[in-house]
């Protein structure tokens, strides 16, 4: 299997709750907390590893949320890279009320790094990568770092030869998205992100197959892929169109779907599967990840049970 490395470079101590309902000015009796390491890069290796596989994690830590999620990352079985981290690691809180099933979810921001910060990590990250290998850069951009840090770290870890998978939103993604060297191997989007990135909302599959064809006609990445919510995905790559349509299953919490995604599809390209397979693969992750509550992302007999329903076809 091809080696596997994650890079999370703004990582939270995910708590996530439940309460009556979400009411101003009162103080919210909320049921105990669960908590989890999140942070894209982190939740793509924990899907990983609860399907089965292996990722190597890149993570920025500090303070003690910074040990804390160490030592949780540690019990779960993923294999750290720490590099230390200037501030304290910021901590987000996923409330949901169980009135309405409607779920709050609060961001901080993370520590504020300089350019020191900027150059010793992309130096770290680029010699953590192995040649031949695949890489992915995901999650939220400290304050401070440059918003092309996605591309600059998968233009550096390409020039090693590794396949670097970018998973980002916003500004990013709008620089991302002006490349042309292809030094992006997959560039993946939700609806919402490829909405904000073109300036309109995508129509139909058809519509968001056209834009991940001519992201890639430009140069952009070899493949895009467009997430359709409850539609599955779509993917696009030279002389390839693909759908796989999104389980039904009931849905708890969305949170992580997409991180969840991200790894059942890489390590569906690390065991040399080919697209077809890898896009089936990250649809039913993501719609095993919506089954369970709060921060759990999936299981992996969920995720194996439902690929059955998300074939992946031309379209």
């Amino acid at each position: 299997m091809r080696d596997i490395l994650t890079v999370t470079l703004n990582p939270a101590l995910d708590l996530a709750t439940k309460v009556a309902a979400v009411t101003p000015n009162v103080k919210l009796r909320c049921d105990p907390a669960q908590l989890d390491p999140g942070g894209g890069g982190i939740n793509v290796s924990r899907a990983v590893a609860i399907l089965g596989g292996r990722a190597r994690t890149f993570v920025v830590l500090g303070g003690h949320n910074g040990e804390h999620m160490a030592k949780l990352m540690t019990e779960a079985g993923l294999d750290l890279i720490v590099h230390p981290a200037r501030g304290e690691t910021r901590s987000s809180l996923s409330v949901l009320d169980q009135g309405t099933h409607e779920q709050f979810r609060f961001m901080l921001p993370g520590p504020q790094w300089n350019d020191i910060d900027v150059a010793t990590v992309t130096a770290a990250v680029t010699f953590a990568a192995q040649p031949g290998g695949l890489a992915v850069v995901s999650g939220s951009i400290p304050p401070g770092v440059p918003l092309t840090i996605p591309l600059d770290l998968a233009r550096q870890m390409a020039a090693r030869g590794v396949d670097v998978i970018v998973d980002t939103s916003g500004e990013a993604l709008r620089l991302a998205g002006q490349a042309t060297d292809r030094a992006i191997h997959v560039l993946r989007m939700n609806h919402t992100e490829a909405r904000d990135l073109i300036g309109r909302d995508l129509c139909d599959l058809t519509d968001a197959a056209d834009l991940a064809e001519r992201l890639v006609a430009q140069g952009v990445a070899r493949i895009v892929i467009v997430a359709r919510d409850s539609e599955g995905s779509v993917l696009a790559a030279e002389g390839l169109r693909l759908h796989a349509p999104a389980p039904a299953v009931p849905v708890r919490s969305k949170v992580g779907a997409g991180d969840t995604f991200v790894g059942a599809f890489t390590l569906a390209l690390a065991q040399g599967h080919d697209l077809a397979t890898a896009l089936t693969w990250g649809v039913a992750g993501a719609g095993a990840a919506v089954m369970t509550d709060a921060t759990r992302l999936c299981t992996r007999a969920d995720a194996e049970a439902l690929r059955a329903q998300c074939p992946a076809v031309s379209i």
